[in-house]
Order: C-alpha cells, then sequence, then structure tokens
C-alpha cells in the first residue's frame, strides 16, 4: 500500500494563536481561576482533553448557544474560542466581573468588522453557514435582525427582503465548492449584492490541496475532530471534487482496515484543528500495515498536543 500525506494539512495558525493564548494564560498564575473556556477551543477531542490536564475547562454543551454557557462560569477567567463570540456575550462576560481573554481568530474577526460596518450603513446581511456551529451564531450576534442565516439553495427563497444594500458573506471554514452555489442563487434573485467571499487563506489552500493531490487515490483518510466543520468538508471536497472514496477518522483507532486497499494509494490529510501528533499515528501506521496488524489504542498523548509557548502563528500560516 502506497501511502501519501497531502501538504498543506492540520494545524492552521488561528488554531496556533488560540492554543499558544490558552497555554500562556494557564501558565500565569496572576490570573484569576479558574479558567474556563466558553466552548470547545477547536473542535478536537485530544487538545480539549490536553488543557484539562493542564487546568484548562472548557464548557461545552449540544445545542447550547455561548450566552447560555456563560451562564456556568461564576468567577475567574473566561476564554473566548477561536470561532468567535457576539457583543451580547463580551457584554455579559463584563457584566459579571470576569477577566476576559479573547482567542477569536483574526480571520473571524475581520468578519465581524465587515458585518458591523455594512449594517451601519443600514445594510442587510446574508451570511452563509452552518446551523448550530458557534462562527455562525457569533456573526449573526453582531447584528440580530440585520444578519440572516442561510446553509443551503432551498432556504434562499425564505430570506427576507433586504433593507438597504445587502452583503453576502460566509462562514470562514466553509468550502468554495458549498458556498458557491448558494451565493450564485442569491445574486440571481439580488444582481446588486456585494459579495465578500471570506473563507480564510488555511482553509482554502488546504481544501484545493484535497481537490489536487487525491485524485486518483484508492482512498483518503481525513484526521479530523466529527464536530470540526472544516475537517468534514475537506472531507467532503475530497468525495465530491476529488472524486475518491473517504474516510473521516479522529485517531488511529478509529481506521477502517477493511476499507484500506493493500495494493492501492491511500491519502492522508487532516483539518486545521487536529493536532499533528494524531495524525502522525495514522500516517505511520498505514505505512507499516501489511493486513495483519490489529487496530492500536490511540496514543494518552497529553499535552504533546500543544504548541510550545514559543511557538509562532507565523509558521503555520
Amino acid at each position: 500500500m502506497q501511502v501519501r500525506a497531502i501538504s498543506p494539512r492540520g494545524y492552521c495558525y488561528g488554531v496556533v494563536d488560540a492554543m499558544v493564548l490558552v497555554r500562556r494564560i494557564a501558565a500565569n498564575p496572576d490570573l484569576p481561576r479558574p479558567i474556563h473556556v466558553l466552548g470547545m477551543l477547536v473542535h478536537n477531542r485530544q487538545v480539549t482533553e490536553a488543557f484539562e490536564e493542564i487546568g484548562v475547562v472548557c464548557i461545552d454543551g449540544d445545542d447550547e448557544s455561548r450566552l447560555s454557557l456563560l451562564d456556568k462560569v461564576e468567577s475567574g477567567t473566561v476564554v473566548f474560542t477561536a470561532h468567535g463570540v457576539s457583543p451580547q456575550v463580551r457584554l455579559e462576560a463584563m457584566a459579571k466581573g470576569l477577566h476576559v481573554e479573547d482567542a477569536t481568530c483574526p480571520d473571524v474577526t475581520r468578519t465581524h468588522d465587515l458585518i458591523r460596518a455594512h449594517v451601519a450603513e443600514g445594510g442587510t446581511v446574508y451570511y452563509v453557514g452552518v446551523p448550530g456551529h458557534p462562527e455562525p451564531e457569533g456573526a449573526c450576534g453582531v447584528a440580530p435582525g440585520r444578519v440572516h442565516l442561510v446553509s443551503t439553495i432551498a432556504e434562499v427563497a425564505d430570506l427576507p427582503e433586504p433593507a438597504g444594500g445587502l452583503l453576502i458573506t460566509n462562514q470562514t471554514t466553509m468550502s468554495q465548492w458549498d458556498i458557491k452555489p448558494v451565493i450564485d442563487t442569491i445574486k440571481a434573485r439580488y444582481p446588486e449584492a456585494m459579495v465578500h467571499t471570506e473563507i480564510c487563506l488555511a482553509t482554502q489552500v488546504r481544501q484545493e490541496a484535497v481537490a489536487e493531490q487525491a485524485i486518483g487515490a484508492d482512498l483518503l483518510v481525513v484526521v479530523g475532530d466529527p464536530r470540526s466543520n472544516n475537517s468534514r468538508r475537506l472531507a467532503e471536497v475530497g468525495h465530491d471534487v476529488a472524486g475518491v472514496p473517504v474516510v473521516q477518522v479522529s485517531c488511529v483507532a478509529e481506521l477502517p482496515i477493511d476499507r484500506l486497499p493493500l495494493d492501492g494509494t491511500v491519502v492522508v490529510t487532516s483539518g486545521a484543528s487536529t493536532p499533528t501528533a494524531v495524525t502522525r499515528e495514522v500516517i505511520t501506521f498505514l505505512k507499516r500495515y501489511d493486513g495483519t496488524q490489529g487496530l492500536p489504542d490511540s496514543k494518552a498523548i497529553g499535552a504533546k498536543v500543544l504548541p510550545s509557548l514559543r511557538g509562532s502563528a507565523k509558521t503555520a500560516r
């Protein structure tokens, strides 16, 4: 079996920035305790568990808003995740007297600023994103009632008529192939609408790498937590654009060995929130696999998934 690792893959600069910030917070004895992250810092279980080992608790709950999660924090330090939060969440955290640290990705902040400026001029925003994901929650919360979430072509017909100029923008972790049909449908209805495609560069180049480098493979393995939107999008790009069979796993123990092509080619990529150590385990197992080995237990990687405090986000761009 031939195994190829797609490049680039793995951590993006926004994730590295967020993780380095939280490690510094945990290492600073002068900051108020306890330390809570509002949601999963990044959508990856191994990262969440590693932070718990150094005293940082990620508060998360299925289908709970950031405002609802904030109700569970009574004191200490609260960290906003890379996905961003609404202004209402920020105000509530300050009203509770919490020490606030912000790990919002700069790309997400830029989208918030774009929305805020357009609404201030009297316009309306259609935001293409995934319902229930924290990034659209924060973006739509920038201007409730003026920012409207849309995820499919079918939903376009139900959008309210825009007041003022119309801006179309999107969740940063979407794929260009996902958002284009929705945006084209909106533009057909409102030709004068302005479009600002806000897919982050790191997300885009990883998707393009899969679209180009996975072609002809017998199997694409995407290493990424099931809650990671950018990992799911990589899997969709592999299937829909590169046209290859795809499996998504969160660790080596989840590999479907019955689907591994012993006489074929497997290509491997990983989501922007997937630790390098986790992806390395998968690649190492695949390169050694000859059809006789059983799956190993996923190793207790612990703090190895966390970047050094000296880590520079520049290297992950």
